[in-house]
């Protein structure tokens, strides 16, 4: 518990539907009980001309924002910032998204596996019917942008049944191949040491008979919204039972997320996990986001506010220079560098991109 004696700010800067989302009044209550205030950052006004915070949040866009970030830390080296420009952006491109998953190891007790779908990237419409270039996908496929930035533009998305679908799309693009997981979709959230998982609606398989008789391709923003299609729909999860859909061991899920965490050297996020229904105890992570839609997360507030306590405690009795967790970004051009050349390599085919939609903003 923070010390009952002092209080402490919490700076946030947010997009306003962000914002909106998650500065709640449950979660601005229950921080100020327990000596934290959630304080609003004006963008319009020099960041470093503003606080005292004890620790500064953030999710906003641009290269100015990220100036504003380094100018602080220059001159606030102690105050931790929830999280490193570097670290967020290679979340922002579906190329550099996954690659840490391959990476990682981890021990299961009993034996479940797990990694990431075939994809590959496409850069020009003729090598949409290049054979050769295609080798090794099968159709369904999911059709997404490279960019995965958070805009309207990066969530426009399509379900690709056959050949006659690969007309309509539009490269730059990255092709996955689509996975029947049973329709059911598990969204991991991650806050510090804190991860939750949950069961949510996905797309439906896609069984070999209905891939035959479906049109060329099916668009789609996010999962939420996805039409009914091929007997999709209310009537298929009705049947489906997503409440009786097992969980996936929460061990095995930590120790994921945990992974991801010290990988990415991230404190907020949420990454997507199907089952797949040929090998049941093989899973596949198709998706991360920064900084998700937390308010949709069980009890949310005392998560979040327990993470700013442990973070401001943290903050008064470890030297940042000594913990990773809480140095502050190098700002350094390299980590920006490392996606820049990931997208300019086009014989890249293996690179690891996401899978289904992403709906957490």
């Amino acid at each position: 518990m923070a010390d009952p004696e002092r209080r402490y700010g919490v700076g946030y800067a947010l997009a306003p539907k962000k914002q909106q989302s998650f500065i709640q009044v449950s979660l601005l209550n229950l921080a100020k009980e327990r000596g934290v205030d959630l304080v609003k950052i004006d963008t319009e006004k020099p960041l470093v001309d503003q606080g005292p915070f004890d620790c500064v949040i953030h999710k906003l866009p641009g290269e100015q924002w990220r100036k504003e970030l380094e100018e602080f830390a220059a001159r606030y080296p102690d105050v931790p910032i929830i999280d490193r420009p570097g670290s967020i952006e290679r979340l922002h491109n579906r190329i550099s998204m996954l690659q840490v998953v391959s990476e990682l190891e981890v021990k299961s007790e009993n034996n479940e596996t797990f990694g990431i779908p075939k994809q590959i990237v496409v850069t020009d419409f003729e090598t949409l019917f290049d054979e050769v270039a295609l080798e090794g996908l099968k159709f369904p496929m999911i059709a997404k942008p490279l960019v995965a930035d958070g805009s309207a533009k990066s969530h426009k998305m399509s379900l690709v049944f056959n050949r006659d679908g690969l007309k309509k799309l539009k490269p730059p693009i990255v092709l996955q191949e689509f996975v029947n997981h049973g329709g059911v979709i598990f969204k991991v959230y991650v806050v510090g040491d804190y991860v939750k998982c949950v069961k949510r609606k996905s797309l439906p398989d896609v069984t070999e008979e209905n891939l035959g008789r479906s049109i060329g391709s099916l668009s789609f923003s996010q999962i939420s919204n996805m039409t009914t299609h091929e007997g999709s729909g209310d009537d298929y999860y009705a049947i489906m039972h997503l409440d009786e859909a097992e969980m996936p061991p929460l061990s095995f899920i930590t120790a994921i997320a945990r992974g991801l965490r010290e990988a990415m050297q991230l404190h907020l996020f949420n990454f997507d996990v199907i089952r797949d229904v040929r090998v049941g105890s093989h899973y596949l992570v198709i998706d991360i986001n920064y900084f998700p839609g937390y308010a949709k997360m069980p009890s949310y507030e005392t998560v979040l506010t327990d993470f700013f306590c442990d973070i401001v405690l943290r903050k008064k009795r470890i030297e940042p220079a000594n913990d990773d967790s809480l140095k502050q970004p190098s700002f350094e051009k390299e980590e920006k560098k490392a996606v820049t050349n990931a997208l300019a390599d086009e014989n890249d085919g293996g690179a690891p991109v996401s899978h289904l939609g992403r709906e957490d903003e």
